[in-house]
């Protein structure tokens, strides 16, 4: 079974627990997915399964759109709504100019520290690990890109937005830094990924969707728009033992053929070669 899908994860699953359920309805265990969602978070979780997998890499990469709510009175451990509450106060309201200006005061590159309770390691440990045994541990910080963010709603106790991420940007974080901003205390309540790439929430198929055989897998036709590129036996040969060619052609990505049957996706070299992962 070789193929893409694009899973609506449900609330209180983590993203292995939808890994471990495909292995099973599937029969496969040739797959992973290609960004964790945490468990209160729903949404697209793009699963790469067989050959497939080679795809993960790329897929990972692409930007992510979220909508999220923030829950205004309260600080948690864990930057969300399934924590230990640290602190609590009185709900503010935020003015709406106000709100806008802080929102969009994070567009852009900056270092994002990675939250404490997160499968990141540090020492060979991961983060998670160390919160649960009380050990104190620099955080460390990563450079992450925000190119949109959009207030959605603002209402006593809840603010929601959407924002589109790059790779590796934790919106528990980006939470924080933004009632941090505002002087006022919030954690996040609900986070749903609606994007990644070209995959939405809108195309997606849920697990019960995959228990009654309501799916179809996407093949690499599906999910890019390259051009195509009929190879001839002796380049087949060479494609198959992962042989780089030299073709005369500029574009980055090029569906390799054969027979009429797509069987790698070839990039371009700095070198002029065309190097290939086979499907």
């Amino acid at each position: 079974m070789n193929g893409v899908l694009v899973i609506n994860k449900e609330s209180s699953y983590t993203s292995r627990d939808v890994i471990n359920i495909l292995n099973k309805k599937l029969g496969t265990k040739k797959m992973g997915h290609t960004g964790t969602l945490d468990p209160i978070a729903t949404g697209v979780l793009v699963v790469c399964i067989g050959k497939y997998t080679k795809l993960v890499d790329k897929i990972t990469a692409y930007d992510k759109e979220y909508i999220a709510t923030i829950q205004l009175g309260i600080r948690t451990d864990t930057l969300d709504t399934t924590g230990k509450v640290l602190e609590e106060s009185p709900i503010l309201d935020v003015d709406n100019q106000v709100l806008i200006h802080t929102l969009e005061s994070f567009l852009g590159v900056s270092l994002q520290e990675v939250p404490k309770y997160a499968a990141v390691k540090v020492n060979g440990k991961k983060l998670y690990e160390y919160a649960r045994s009380g050990e104190e541990v620099e955080l460390p910080k990563r450079e992450i890109t925000i190119k949109e963010i959009e207030l959605l709603e603002n209402r006593h106790g809840e603010i929601r937005f959407r924002v589109v991420v790059s790779k590796g940007t934790y919106i528990r974080s980006l939470i924080r830094d933004i009632v941090d901003k505002l002087g006022v205390l919030g954690t996040m309540s609900t986070l749903t990924r609606t994007r990644q790439g070209n995959f939405t929430i809108d195309d997606a198929i849920t697990l019960q969707d995959v228990d009654n055989s309501h799916y179809k897998l996407l093949t690499v036709e599906d999910l890019f728009s390259y051009p195509k590129y009929e190879l001839h036996t002796e380049e087949y040969k060479k494609v198959s033992n992962g042989v780089p060619l030299r073709l005369d052609c500029k574009e980055p990505y090029l569906f390799l053929s054969y027979e009429e049957k797509i069987v790698a996706i070839a990039v371009l070299r700095e070198d002029g070669y065309v190097s290939s992962f086979r499907l």
